[in-house]
């Protein structure tokens, strides 16, 4: 369980150190985010998320993690599973 939180918390720095363009309204798009299911969440995947997406914040989700129920529109929320594999990219 440490080693997923420790990974969690990398990733999370990760993605926020990454200045991907944002997209000419400023908000975040998911249309093409399909893709990502399935795949190793990890730094790298952070970045092209968020360059697909124009989303100028990430946010990970981990199994059984609470997360907020606020909106933003500049933001893209991934969750994972116990594998750390993608389930899901979207905005919000």
């Amino acid at each position: 369980m440490r080693n997923i939180l420790s990974l969690a918390s990398a990733l999370a720095l990760a993605a926020c150190a990454t200045t991907p363009p944002v997209t000419a309204d400023g908000s975040c798009h998911h249309d093409s985010l399909a893709r990502f299911t399935g795949q190793k969440a990890s730094a790298d995947t952070a970045a092209a998320l968020l360059q697909e997406s124009g989303a100028k914040s990430l946010r990970w989700g981990g199994p059984g993690m609470a997360m907020t129920m606020d909106f933003r529109p500049d933001r893209l929320t991934v969750s994972y599973d116990e594998a750390m594999l993608i389930t899901s990219a979207r905005c919000g």
